[in-house]
């Protein structure tokens, strides 16, 4: 969950501890975008987590944070949703989950930061119908503010062997809003991310998008790095989640999920420069900005 509020009860300094050096700081911390059941009529990856604060002052100086950056889910089971990203140590514990993958024919999406999305319907030539798969469930687990939405359903329109247009896979849940249905024939589209400004203020990057789910027309990513689904529903020509933005697979084959990210905004007068990893740090006014692509640390 995030750590909310400035002066909160959860504060050294709202609970009069004078003799507690603390430090505020911002920050945000994005899961793994979820990969997919690779597959016809593919439903598409969900969004990592997307958590986000600022003036956070639960840390007392001299504080090591542990950074954990999620990869993307894959196509190949059992890595097929994204890994959590997390910061933690001391006061804090903040994690995002990976994104739930999308789901295969009929098929339900799996649960994640944001959920994967619904395979389409089919049926062999003139047999019943199963239905389509429902999207996955998102902000799962559950945080407050929620850290994700859920996947789109698949179409309930059945596919007949040998029909030029086939079914189609739900778009993947965003961190800013759900995945959509896919309508008839067409991929749904991925579910929109959040944007943010933490990486230089004043300048919004958005993060966690869904991506868009496979069908005779291919759904379109979410804004925040989703990838797009394939043209057809066969599987082929799909698009991974951009990098570094917890944005989903989109559904199709050979694809994966975006890797999150982790950035922390401190005062420059706090920051210590005592890092491991490779984070990026630039500077944006007073403060510092520190980028984790990938695991370390950082002492407060």
């Amino acid at each position: 969950m995030p750590i909310l509020g400035s002066r909160g009860a959860s504060s050294a300094r709202g609970f009069g501890q004078m003799g507690v050096s603390v430090l505020e700081f911002d920050y945000l911390v994005v899961g793994g975008g979820g990969g997919l059941a690779a597959g016809p009529a593919c439903g598409a990856g969900g969004a990592g987590g997307f958590l986000t604060d600022t003036g956070v002052d639960t840390a007392s100086k001299g504080t090591q944070l542990t950074v954990t950056v999620g990869s993307g889910g894959t196509t190949s089971a059992p890595s097929q949703s994204g890994n959590d990203s997390s910061l933690i140590g001391g006061a804090i514990s903040i994690t995002s989950a990976g994104g739930g993958y999308g789901a295969a024919l009929t098929s339900d999406g799996f649960a994640g930061g944001s959920g994967g999305g619904g395979g389409g319907n089919y049926r062999f030539n003139s047999g019943t119908t199963p239905g389509a798969g429902e999207g996955g469930a998102g902000n799962t687990p559950s945080t407050t503010p929620s850290q994700g939405n859920d996947g789109g359903d698949g179409s309930p329109t059945g596919f007949h062997q040998g029909q030029p247009t086939g079914p189609a896979g739900g778009g993947g849940g965003g961190a800013g809003a759900v995945g959509e249905t896919a309508p008839n024939y067409a991929g749904g589209d991925g579910g929109i991310g959040v944007a943010s400004d933490i990486v230089e203020s004043g300048t919004d990057v958005y993060y966690a998008g869904g991506g868009g789910g496979a069908g005779s027309t291919r759904g379109q990513g979410g804004q925040g790095g989703g990838g797009q689904g394939a043209p057809h529903p066969g599987g082929s020509g799909a698009t991974s989640g951009q990098g570094n933005t917890g944005g989903g697979a989109g559904g199709g084959s050979s694809v994966s999920g975006g890797s999150g990210v982790v950035v922390l905004r401190i005062p420059a007068s706090d920051y210590t420069g005592t890092t491991t990893g490779t984070p990026t740090v630039t500077d944006d006014g007073s403060f510092k900005v520190v980028k984790f692509t990938g695991s370390g640390s950082i002492e407060l």
